[in-house]
């Protein structure tokens, strides 16, 4: 059922998507549904939580520490943000979407949204750190907040632009703005 949410939820958006729908798509009754989620409300958090645990595996994987160096694995970020947000597979970042039809801070689903996008930010300041353990890094915060701009930038550009579009250009901007590989 929360597959049949998020596909419902991502692909037409929040507020257009009613807990009837999804209940007659899941194929069950919508008693059901309230059973499980007692409001529209704690469907859509259960839904942002689902897409947060699967974009931190995606995250995790995609920079994983296995023996490739610091800037092979920020280039790799970018490289699966290349394939995560391929026409037909993406339309943009939910959790950007989450906020836009969500902006009250108190609700929880905007909390997990924020929440999702402090944590990215988080890990690639601790990637950052790891390349300046090995590379002459100017500013490191500035560096991760520019590598974190980027990949927003991919998630808000794609929807409207396509990947073809700006985006396409994300991993070139990275790799001008990394050190350079050590010899």
């Amino acid at each position: 059922m929360l597959e049949v949410a998020h596909d419902l939820f991502y692909w037409n958006g929040i507020h257009r998507v009613g807990v009837d729908k999804i209940a007659a798509k899941a194929e069950i009754a919508p008693i059901t549904l309230y059973r499980l989620f007692p409001s529209k409300d704690d469907l859509v958090a259960a839904y942002v939580e689902r897409s947060e645990r699967a974009y931190r595996e995606w995250f995790a994987q995609a920079t994983l520490a296995d023996g490739r160096s610091p800037r092979d694995r920020i280039l790799a970020l970018f490289d699966e943000l290349v394939v995560q947000t391929r026409p037909g597979h993406s339309r943009g970042c939910p959790f950007l979407m989450t906020l836009t039809e969500f902006p009250d801070p108190e609700v929880a689903c905007h909390q997990h949204a924020t929440g999702l996008k402090r944590w990215a930010h988080e890990r690639i300041v601790e990637l950052v750190k790891e390349l300046a353990e090995v590379s002459q890094v100017g500013d490191p915060a500035a560096l991760a907040d520019h590598l974190t701009l980027i990949m927003e930038g991919v998630y808000a550009s794609v929807q409207a632009l396509g990947a073809g579009g700006p985006a396409r250009r994300a991993r070139s901007l990275v790799e001008a703005i990394l050190p350079p590989a050590a010899s």
